[in-house]
């Protein structure tokens, strides 16, 4: 099973395939270097000589008889267009097919500065350019095994041992984060926990770092055996309310009667409650320790368990005190979902819908048309969450668009309580305040719709709109006087840092309450 290598044009193919056969010791193979041997002139000529069909079809040829020929310490790079093949994706199932998935515009770049006139036939125009990027898209990631966001120099050294343990896990695959702090793997499949991979491909060194796990009283019994040797456990009460200072202190207080150092971990198994508040324990303790997180919550396998953000609420305002903190890895079996009660999936479901509309293309089009959420959608949402947040770890400014429908969630969340809306009911009605700001009168009406056919609330109860205007008016990403919103031009085109009129923002919140 070898290691092959896909992406766009410019995604650095070819340097991350040196990079990685030199962390193993051994050549790597080019697709286009062999094609162009076979040809005996450029593949620019070939195009201008032969045209496009010409080149696909000495591509094929020499692509499927290299996979052929490959071994489990082979690293082959492949052409940007290759995977348009039938053949060429069928002799992919054999080996570990890992996707650089780096931005069109930073690929576009790339090329454009390396670019020798004539040497790129399908880069000569930066719109065509872009639009080829965007028709290709969706076939990268379904024949993927791993997907790298974003790589940069050393990367591929240090995702290797993470590609050759996945190389050993059939039936799994791979994303690998990367953000200015750190850099960890994604694995995700059906039965990971159950049937003992997730050790296999367990992120830390569980005989020099002891594991200590946080969950709460609901999950803990489902699946806490399955973890292996522990340090030690917590299960703190489920439910929002419990994310707080006081469960923080006792479950660092549990840390230190564990003797936890600074060589251990903590593992989070649970929904996004217990993700939040182990790994902002984590993050503190000691001034920092490893976490690995483990959900078992819809909205934690799509959204909260990646991208670091950690933290607790304050009575009057949620997540007001946290840390940013990456973790060690993410291991997340779909199969843990079976055992989450109807109403707990319609609320997950409605980060699902969020990040559909963030992503656009494929993902919105399979929320919208009511598909139910399966590994491919998860893995979907993770891709584009962790997208986001290799861009812009810290809120600076695009990972804001994840906060897409939170500015009033969050608010309706704490002027109830944080007892009568689950968070994902109140996204939902953050969503519909959102598209209404943003003048999108026929998707709010497509989203009510999505969210009724779900069960979820489509109006305000339990708390008057003043009171939800006033804690909107301290959210956290306030940078001055106005608060800035996430807004929708369409799906797969949203903005963040949007200034709002006040009256505008009080008539959709009054449009909520009725």
């Amino acid at each position: 099973m070898a290691l092959v290598l896909i992406g766009f044009m410019g995604a650095g193919k070819s340097s991350a395939a040196r990079e990685l056969a030199g962390a193993w010791g051994v050549s790597p193979l080019d697709s286009d270097t062999l094609v162009t041997e076979r040809l005996g002139h450029s593949i620019a000529e070939e195009f201008e000589r032969h045209g496009e069909d010409s080149f696909r079809s000495m591509e094929e040829e020499v692509v499927c008889r290299l996979l052929a020929g490959a071994d489990e310490r082979t690293v082959v790079s492949l052409g940007g267009g290759s995977v348009l093949s039938e053949r060429v994706r069928t002799a992919l199932r054999a080996h570990t097919t890992v996707l650089l998935d780096v931005d069109p515009v930073s690929c576009w770049e790339r090329v454009a500065n390396a670019r020798v006139p004539g040497q790129r036939p399908l880069a000569a125009d930066r719109e065509a350019f872009l639009a080829l990027h965007l028709t290709r898209r969706d076939l990268y990631e379904r024949v993927s095994d791993a997907i790298i966001v974003a790589p940069v120099r050393g990367t591929l050294a240090r995702v290797a041992p993470s590609l050759s343990k996945l190389a050993r896990t059939p039936g799994t695959r791979m994303l690998w984060a990367r953000s200015s702090s750190g850099e960890y793997p994604v694995f995700l499949g059906t039965g990971l926990l159950g049937d003992g991979r997730a050790l296999g491909l367990w992120p830390l060194d569980r005989g020099a770092s002891r594991a200590f796990l946080v969950s709460d009283e609901n999950v803990i019994g489902h699946y806490g055996s399955l973890l292996g040797k522990l340090a030690g456990s917590v299960a703190i009460p489920a439910g929002e309310p419990h994310k707080t200072l006081a469960e923080a202190e006792r479950v660092w207080r549990e840390l230190l009667g564990a003797e936890l150092t600074r060589a251990d971990h903590v593992v989070a198994l649970g929904g996004g409650v217990v993700g939040d508040l182990a790994g902002f324990c984590a993050a503190t303790y000691q001034r920092g320790i490893a976490h690995v997180q483990v959900p078992t919550s819809l909205v934690a396998q799509v959204d909260s368990a990646y991208g670091g953000k950690t933290g607790v609420d304050l009575p009057d305002a949620k997540n007001y005190v946290g840390a940013y903190h990456q973790p060690a890895g993410v291991m997340v079996d779909p199969a843990t979902l079976s055992t989450l009660p109807a109403a707990e999936l319609a609320a997950g479901w409605v980060e699902v819908l969020k990040t559909a509309l963030i992503a656009g293309g494929w993902l919105w089009e399979a929320v919208s048309a009511g598909r139910e959420v399966d590994e491919r959608m998860i893995f979907a949402c993770a891709r584009t969450k962790l997208g986001v947040v290799a861009a812009d770890e810290r809120d600076g400014g695009l990972r804001q668009v994840l906060n897409l429908g939170h500015t009033v969630g969050h608010a309706i969340e704490t002027s109830t309580g944080y007892g009568r809306y689950r968070h994902g009911e109140a996204v939902g009605l953050g969503l519909l305040a959102a598209l209404r700001l943003s003048g999108q009168d026929e998707l709010r009406s497509e989203v009510f719709e999505l969210l009724r056919a779900h069960g979820l609330p489509v109006q305000l109860s339990g708390a008057p709109a003043e009171e939800v205007l006033a804690v909107i008016s301290h959210d956290k990403k306030r940078l001055g006087p106005e608060v800035p919103f996430v807004l929708v031009t369409a799906p797969g085109e949203v903005h963040q840092g949007c200034s709002v009129p006040d009256g505008d923002v009080r008539a959709a919140v009054q449009e909520l309450a009725g």
